[in-house]
């Protein structure tokens, strides 16, 4: 995947490096007008997105159309031309991210006739360095067992009736997941991950900074998946093929992070991604002025949960955290889990009572929201050593069922993005009582096996 298209590469980031910008910086999402002046057509889709997206797109039915095309070349020069840096752009919303240290030229661009609007989206008074200093010390050596034994993700695994899914044959091969998270620490030294095959990476918060010295989350995150270690730890899709994608600035909660959330999702399209996880959900933010609203958790009004919304019309599955908000006084899902037509995942507890902290649904506009629950307290991860560990959180419950996810959509390979999602929520131990604590409750991966099986 190394000699991915390079002008998919350029529709997905345009970054420059965070420590050649003189502060303060600010960033601004720029809408444009339409995409007049690309440099692309329609009619030559394998320009931006690679073979296998354009495969899984026929596999689904699903054309191309003018949301795929790359946003006019031509405005970004106008961009440029006025002093500012073209730090992203998102295709699907046809928006622009610039920053500049001079917001006097913000006026210039507002009165671009191929602008239609423009919002400040972060500020940055100073620029934290990158991280990464000794990271490879004290690597846990990972000795591996005979046969499959999960051993302390076992019960995640059980729970989903996914032991049985595995058993059939199904773990994920041939599949390829895009992990979105804030960075990925050890992942690519730590012995327990030798056997993972990692496609590979790509950072929109800063392209120079080392994605593997970030915050660990995402590594977290990618063991509850892609572990695949007999007798030391099993994930949920072993087999499977990972994209890893830094969108989250975990020194900062800015409304930029949407934008790089989705110019991640873009890329993780472009490269032909077929099951996406977020473990990340956003309502309250460094600037109060930018805080979400309930009745803006409709899956349309945030960019990121626009974008959310269209993953399923590209032939992807998107599982997104649900939040950690139940026991708070906001209580909520965030954005993008109010997105629709993917699966918000709330988290259980070993004994499958709801975890305290997992987020409530509605949605703003009433969809049941979560979708539906995974095992989120004591979820079994590699600890940044390597070690096997123990985390709680929706960030976990999500992984765990993305995997799980995407060994069905092996196994059934005949139904598309939405099928996929409707068995999911159908095999749901509540599936005749949905509520906004559990959703459709937590699902049988086999029970929706069985029923893919006599559909076509």
């Amino acid at each position: 995947m190394k000699n991915i298209l390079l002008s998919a590469l350029l529709c997905a980031t345009l970054g420059i490096s965070a420590q050649d910008r003189p502060m303060p910086y600010y960033k601004y999402r720029v809408q444009l007008t339409d995409k007049q002046g690309t440099e692309y057509s329609l009619s030559h889709p394998e320009q931006f997105l690679s073979e296998r997206a354009l495969q899984r797109r026929k596999r689904q039915h699903i054309r191309v159309d003018a949301t795929d095309l790359p946003v006019s070349a031509t405005y970004l020069s106008q961009l440029r031309n006025l002093g500012v840096d073209v730090l992203l752009t998102s295709k699907w919303n046809n928006t622009a991210v610039i920053g500049t240290s001079d917001t006097s030229v913000v006026q210039s661009v507002r009165q671009l006739p191929c602008v239609s609007a423009v919002r400040q989206v972060a500020v940055y008074k100073s620029m934290p360095k990158a991280a990464g200093n000794g990271r490879r010390e004290r690597l846990r050596d990972v000795t591996a067992g005979n046969g499959v034994s999960y051993r302390e993700a076992y019960t995640q695994i059980d729970q989903l009736n996914g032991v049985a899914l595995h058993g059939a044959g199904f773990r994920g091969q041939g599949m390829v997941i895009a992990i979105i998270d804030g960075g990925f620490f050890n992942a690519d030294v730590i012995p327990g991950f030798a056997h993972t095959k990692i496609l590979g990476t790509k950072d929109f918060v800063n392209p120079s900074a080392d994605i593997f010295a970030e915050s660990t989350h995402g590594m977290n995150v990618l063991s509850c998946i892609g572990a695949n270690e007999p007798g030391y730890m099993i994930g949920t899709a072993p087999e499977a093929s990972f994209w890893l994608l830094r969108s989250e600035d975990t020194y900062t909660e800015q409304l930029v992070e949407e934008d790089n959330w989705c110019a991640a999702v873009e890329f993780a399209d472009s490269v032909g991604a077929d099951v996406l996880n977020a473990s990340l959900g956003y309502f309250d933010f460094d600037n109060d002025a930018d805080d979400a609203t309930y009745d803006q958790l409709d899956g349309h009004t945030h960019i990121n949960s626009r974008s959310a919304s269209m993953i399923a019309s590209k032939g992807m599955i998107l599982c997104n955290s649900a939040g950690n908000e139940g026991s708070s006084s906001w209580g909520r899902i965030g954005t993008p889990a109010d997105a629709s037509d993917i699966l918000a995942v709330g988290a259980i507890m070993p004994d499958r009572k709801i975890a305290p902290f997992s987020s409530r649904g509605y949605s703003a506009d009433g969809r049941v929201k979560p979708d539906v629950v995974a095992m989120g307290v004591m979820s079994a991860v590699y600890g940044s050593s390597g070690q096997l560990s123990y985390s709680n959180g929706t960030s976990f419950s999500s992984p765990i069922l993305t995997g799980m996810v995407t060994c069905l959509w092996q196994a059934l390979p005949h139904l598309n993005a939405y099928q996929i999602m409707d068995i999911i929520r159908r095999s749901g131990d509540r599936h005749d009582n949905p509520d906004e604590t559990f959703g459709y409750g937590l699902p049988d991966f086999f029970k929706a096996y069985a029923m893919g099986l006599i559909m076509r």
